[in-house]
C-alpha cells in the first residue's frame, strides 16, 4: 500500500497576504472602543481646534465691548462713576449678597474713576488686536467683570453673554490667528536659522506638557463656549414654547408696541401692519431656537445660522439692543469651521491685491504667512498616531 502524503497547513505568512489596501478587521469591540477612545483623546491632546473662530470671538467682544464704552462715555459718570444712583455703598450691600466684586469700588475718586475708565477702554483695544494675548485677556475678564458688577441694573443684559464669553476666553488660544502676537510669530519664523535653532533644542519634556495642557485647555473651553451658547437658545426657545402668546403667533406684536423697544416708533407700527408675517416670524423664531443645538454636526446648520443673523439684527434695529444682538452675532460666528475663515482671508487678500492695498507677497511667502505649529520638543513622530490603531485607521491611498 501506498502512504498517502497529507498536504502540509498553510503557513501564517501566506495567511496574512493580502492585496494591497485590504485591511484586516479586528472582531473585538474592545478594541475598537480603545482605537476610538485613542483617536478622541489624540484629537483633544495634539491640535487646538478652531483657532480662526477663537481669534472671531476675540476680535468681535474685544470690539464690542470697546465700542459700549466709547458709546456711553457721556455717561459714564451716570452709570459707573461716583454721580451715579447706584452708589458704591449698594453695589458692596448686592456684592455681600452676590459674591461679586468690582475694581471700581475700592475708591470714590473721580480721578481714580476716570484712570479705570481710560485703562478699560485700552485693554478693550488691545485684547481686540491681539498684543500679549494671555496677559490682557486675564484683564479684559476683570474689567468687563467689574464694569458688569458696578451697575448690574443700568445696562440691557446683553452684557451678560459678554461677562461669560470673557472669561471663557481666557482659557482659549484666542492669539493664534488674526492678532499682532501671531504677526510676531511669523516674523520669528521668518529669521535666517530660526528652523536650525529650534531642532538644537532637542527634548523638553516640560515644553511638551505645556503645550498639550494649553491644547486641552483651549479645545475644552471652546466646547465650554459651543455649549453654552447651545443652552442658551435651547432654553430660550423651551420658555418661548409654553407661552400662550408665542404659541398664538401674537407674541411679536406686543414686542413692537412696547413703548421701552421702540427706537423708531414709526418702523415698528409699520411693521406691525402684517400679521401674518409677525405669526411665522414667532413661530420660526421657536423653531430655531429649540432646533439649534440639533443642527450643529450637519449643512443644516448653515441657514440656520443665516436665518439666526437675520433675526438678530431684526432684534437690533426693531427692539434697539445692538448691544444683545452683536454678541449673539459673534457667538453664533464660533460655529463656523475654520476653512470659511481662510477662505474669507484669502479671499479678502485678494480683493486687496487687486485694488492695491495690499503689496504682493515674496516668493514662498505660503509658509511664512502661517502661524508656526506647536513644537513638542522636536521629538520625531510628535503629533502622529504610533499605535496599532492608526493603520486600520488610515483611509486606503487608492
Amino acid at each position: 500500500m501506498g502512504t498517502e502524503q497529507i498536504p502540509p497547513l498553510p503557513s501564517p505568512a501566506v495567511d496574512q497576504e493580502r492585496p494591497a489596501g485590504q485591511k484586516t478587521v479586528d472582531a473585538g469591540p474592545g478594541r475598537w472602543l480603545s482605537c476610538r477612545a485613542g483617536a478622541l483623546w489624540a484629537r483633544v491632546t495634539e491640535r487646538p481646534v478652531s483657532l480662526y473662530a477663537a481669534a472671531v470671538l476675540r476680535i468681535g467682544y474685544g470690539l464690542l465691548y470697546l465700542a459700549f464704552l466709547v458709546r456711553e462715555f457721556p455717561h459714564r459718570d451716570e452709570i459707573w462713576g461716583p454721580g451715579s444712583p447706584w452708589t458704591p455703598e449698594l453695589a458692596g450691600q448686592l456684592f455681600d449678597q452676590s459674591g461679586w466684586n468690582s475694581v471700581l469700588t475700592l475708591s470714590d475718586s473721580r480721578l481714580y474713576f476716570e484712570i479705570c475708565y481710560g485703562a478699560a477702554l485700552l485693554t478693550s483695544a488691545l485684547f481686540m488686536l491681539g498684543w500679549r494675548t494671555r496677559v490682557l485677556s486675564v484683564l479684559f475678564a476683570v474689567v468687563v467683570i467689574s464694569f458688569h458688577a458696578r451697575a448690574i441694573f443700568m445696562t440691557d443684559g446683553g452684557d451678560n453673554l459678554i461677562l461669560l464669553m470673557a472669561v471663557y476666553l481666557v482659557f482659549t488660544a484666542c492669539g493664534r490667528r488674526w492678532s499682532l502676537d501671531a504677526r510676531r510669530a511669523r516674523r520669528a519664523a521668518a529669521r535666517p536659522g530660526a528652523s536650525a535653532r529650534v531642532r538644537s533644542q532637542g527634548p523638553r519634556p516640560w515644553g511638551d506638557a505645556r503645550v498639550t495642557l494649553t491644547t486641552v485647555t483651549h479645545n475644552c473651553a471652546l466646547f465650554v463656549i459651543a455649549a453654552q451658547v447651545c443652552l442658551l437658545y435651547g432654553a430660550a426657545g423651551l420658555y418661548k414654547v409654553q407661552g400662550a402668546s408665542w404659541g398664538g403667533g401674537t407674541a411679536l406684536h406686543y414686542v413692537l408696541n412696547l413703548d421701552l423697544f421702540q427706537p423708531w416708533p414709526a418702523l415698528s407700527h409699520l411693521v406691525d401692519q402684517y400679521p401674518t408675517v409677525i405669526a411665522i416670524a414667532s413661530y420660526l423664531t421657536v423653531l430655531l431656537q429649540v432646533a439649534f443645538p440639533f443642527v450643529l454636526f450637519g449643512r443644516l446648520k448653515y441657514p440656520v445660522l443665516g436665518m439666526l443673523l437675520g433675526m438678530h439684527i431684526g432684534i437690533a434695529v426693531l427692539m434697539g439692543l445692538p448691544l444683545f444682538s452683536g454678541a449673539m452675532i459673534i457667538a453664533d460666528a464660533a460655529f463656523l469651521p475654520d476653512r470659511f475663515y481662510e477662505f474669507l482671508a484669502r479671499t479678502v487678500r485678494r480683493m486687496a491685491g487687486r485694488t492695491g492695498l495690499r503689496r504682493p507677497a515674496p516668493p514662498g511667502g505660503a509658509g511664512v504667512r502661517s502661524v508656526p505649529p506647536q513644537l513638542r520638543g522636536g521629538l520625531p513622530g510628535a503629533g502622529q498616531p504610533a499605535d496599532a490603531c492608526s493603520d486600520r485607521l488610515a483611509p486606503d491611498p487608492r
